[in-house]
């Protein structure tokens, strides 16, 4: 995916600097008024720049308000399936709004991508996705084979008469985000899969099972547990850590007042 990085002020630029770094195939545009020798295209008028640019990118994220991002877009929109996708950070990176083409333009996955280089909350509202309400976390070993993580998974949530079409999001340690069997795996299933840094493990508030062999190898208290409960939102475990073939599996449910 060709990724656009837009933004107004300094603070985003900053932001904007290290998407680009890590997202392939970006580019960064950055408002005239920003000082400093930045190596990104400039420009002053921001409805400009997106009528020209609007068909060049398959991906176009926002560092700034919502507000800005909708009316420059607007009127340009043709078709979920035919326009990029958009999504919007906030200044302080703390959210990645997934705002058009969600799931068939690819807004969605861009958003958990975004989230995950910048540990911003991923924020998905299409009604198939926000209905799911499960997440497994996931903790294993160097080197282990999707087929082994994708078995797992799959015979924890049968054991528990879950099904896989309620899983929203597969989770695990930011020190994972390089593991091809974990990455293969999250591919193979079509669930996304979202990174938890480690210092907000070690900061987790949320009771759960620690462990010493985890904290001797990775110095985290754990990973599975963990983070099934904090890649999600008033969530709570329903299956705590279970083992199969050196996969440790854990399964966290999310809960909505307006549903439970």
């Amino acid at each position: 995916m060709s990724v656009a990085v837009i933004t107004f002020s300094a603070e985003g630029a900053t932001i904007a600097r290290k998407l680009v770094d890590q997202l392939p195939d970006s580019k960064m545009f950055l408002h005239s008024n920003i000082a400093g020798a930045w190596n990104a295209e400039r420009f002053s008028r921001i409805f400009e720049l997106i009528a020209v640019i609007f068909g060049e990118y398959s991906g176009l994220v926002f560092i700034g308000p919502c507000g800005v991002a909708v009316r420059s877009v607007a009127p340009h929109l043709a078709h979920k399936t035919q326009d990029p996708a958009v999504v919007v950070v906030d200044v302080m990176a703390r959210w990645a709004v997934s705002l058009v083409s969600g799931h068939e333009g690819g807004a969605n996955d861009l958003a958990i991508t975004v989230g995950n280089i910048l540990y911003a909350e991923p924020v998905i509202s299409t009604t198939t996705e926000a209905l799911k309400n499960l997440i497994v976390g996931i903790g294993c070993r160097r080197g282990t084979p999707s087929t082994n993580i994708v078995n797992a998974i799959q015979e924890t949530l049968e054991h528990a008469d879950l099904r896989l079409t309620q899983v929203r999001l597969l989770s695990s340690a930011d020190i994972k985000s390089d593991e091809q069997g974990l990455l293969t795996a999250a591919k193979q299933l079509g669930i996304p899969l979202r990174f938890v840094s480690s210092e907000e493990i070690r900061n987790c508030g949320f009771e759960f099972q620690h462990s010493d062999f985890v904290e001797d190898k990775v110095s985290l208290p754990a990973v599975a547990e963990p983070c099934a409960l904090l890649a999600g939102r008033r969530t709570r475990l329903i299956i705590r850590k279970k083992i199969c073939d050196a996969v440790t599996i854990a399964v966290a449910k999310e809960s909505s007042s307006s549903l439970e």
